[in-house]
């Protein structure tokens, strides 16, 4: 019994350590801390969608909100030492009237860690109004945040919004509260929601080591794939783990990928899978801070809506001008193997071969991220390695979405140049 009551001892002492080194990484810095090379970057983003009804969710981005309290569960990619918040309405009809928003390091669920949450102003005041489609950065808010942790943004709606600008699918749980709860720090109240709301970004003020932000621009296999929930195991995650893990110049990145969305075109009646990728390549890509490369792997939905190679390649082509008219490199990203799964046809089979081979060898692309031979099976260049597939042949599980991640060149990114 003395033994056990010891175990327990330890263990709360070590929790309570633990929670105490947790807020100190959130405390406060003087905004003098920067160093000459401090710069703005996206350290998370997510794209929007228009507000609608989900048939199989329960996120209530279609019949709005009101005197609710959101609080989303972000990933961040990079540090720094002020920390910015980009507030969402993107496709919304209406301002958004804005009571209050906490930032706040997550514990674990709805709760946050003790003695960092902290309130953000917009313009000094805590109430904002974002307009109708458009967003709003917070005021910069002296902040220490290393990267790689998980903050708790959480924001209160009064007025009656309409319908909600949101990314739907998330590989997230986040939160929902009755009225104003963006000051409570143990998440009683809270009851779960699918998706991210009102808002689209969180900016850090880098330090000399982050070079710029990189973008990765696709569909569901760069948005969540079929990965664990709660557990950031999406490619670009995995890519922004080794970005970290170096000593050398780094990158944030922003996941830019949609579930279900279709490069060259819209998918009319399901406004949840969000415009084309060549649509909504200068807000979700280009609107990031500190853009400095882009990786699209994006047309596989394309291909299930039997477009022809030549409309999926002329989506690329307008894509890479839009993003070189910025002056910023572009990466192509292959396709991934899809053969034994629900879209697979003999002819989507050929139209997959003639994408890729033109990614591989048109010379458009600044560079080629080959996730295709990454993620294939041993002498089936055509079929997902069973050891990377979730089960439905299509898309890659945990163990895939590293893979796709080991098989950017760093180097490449790192470089940052247009050819």
């Amino acid at each position: 019994m003395r033994l056990r009551l010891a175990s327990a001892t330890a263990r709360t002492t070590l929790a309570s350590l633990s929670a105490l080194l947790l807020a100190l990484v959130a405390v406060p810095q003087p905004a003098s801390a920067h160093g000459p090379g401090a710069k703005w970057v996206t350290a998370w983003g997510a794209s929007q969608v228009a507000g609608s009804e989900i048939p199989w969710s329960s996120c209530p981005a279609g019949a709005g909100l009101q005197d609710k309290t959101v609080r989303n569960v972000l990933f961040v990619s990079a540090g720094g030492d002020n920390v910015r918040v980009r507030l969402a309405n993107t496709f919304g009809t209406r301002p958004v009237s804005v009571g209050h928003v906490t930032v706040a390091l997550q514990e674990s669920g709805a709760a946050a860690v003790p003695g960092t949450l902290r309130t953000l102003t917009f313009g000094g005041r805590a109430q904002t109004t974002v307009p109708a489609g458009g967003d709003l950065f917070s005021d910069p808010l002296p902040m220490r945040l290393r990267a790689l942790s998980s903050l708790l943004v959480s924001v209160h709606v009064d007025e009656a919004t309409g319908p909600v600008a949101n990314h739907p699918f998330t590989a997230q749980g986040n939160y929902l509260a009755d009225g104003d709860a963006t000051l409570g720090t143990s998440g009683a109240g809270y009851t779960d929601t699918p998706c991210w709301m009102l808002v689209s970004g969180i900016d850090v003020r880098a330090g000399a080591r982050t070079t710029g932000t990189v973008v990765t621009f696709g569909d569901s296999i760069t948005d969540t794939a079929s990965t664990t929930g709660n557990a950031n195991q999406r490619y670009p995650d995995h890519l922004a783990r080794r970005l970290q893990s170096g000593h050398g110049p780094s990158l944030a990145v922003v996941n830019a990928g949609l579930g279900g969305n279709r490069l060259i075109a819209d998918r009319d009646g399901e406004p949840y899978y969000g415009p084309s990728g060549v649509s909504r390549v200068e807000r979700d890509a280009l609107g990031q801070s500190g853009v400095r490369a882009v990786i699209l792997q994006e047309g596989i939905n394309d291909i299930g809506f039997s477009a022809p190679a030549e409309d999926i390649i002329a989506g690329y082509r307008a894509f890479i001008e839009k993003v070189h008219a910025k002056g910023v490199p572009v990466y192509g990203g292959t396709l991934l193997p899809f053969q034994g799964s629900f879209i697979w046809t003999p002819e989507r089979q050929a139209t997959w071969t003639a994408v890729n081979d033109w990614i591989r060898n048109s010379g458009a692309f600044d560079g080629v991220v080959d996730f295709a031979a990454a993620t294939a099976s041993d002498g089936d260049p055509l079929t997902l390695d069973p050891a990377f597939d979730s089960g439905d042949g299509l898309h890659p599980n945990d163990a895939g979405t590293r893979a796709m991640a080991e098989a950017v060149d760093l180097g490449m990114l790192a470089g940052g140049r247009r050819r």
